[in-house]
């Protein structure tokens, strides 16, 4: 292998190096995300539950009051 061949291979080692690192940098940022969706996720579960536990009760009254 003479200098400029080595020298290609270099460069394109370092390009693989930086597109790597590029990508595990993509990569973490993308896991930062889906973390942050799954807690909105669990949050609004909560919430439409919660929403949901509070209709159901409002229900149970006005059907009680409909008997009387």
């Amino acid at each position: 292998m003479d200098q400029s061949e080595l020298q290609a291979l270099a460069e394109k080692v370092d390009r693989l190096i930086a597109r790597c690192q590029k990508l595990e940098q993509d990569n973490t940022a993308l896991r930062q995300l889906q973390d942050d969706w799954n807690r909105e996720r669990a949050q609004l579960m909560q919430k439409n539950d919660l929403a949901r536990n509070k209709i159901e009760a409002m229900i149970g009254r006005l059907r009680a009051l409909e008997q009387h």
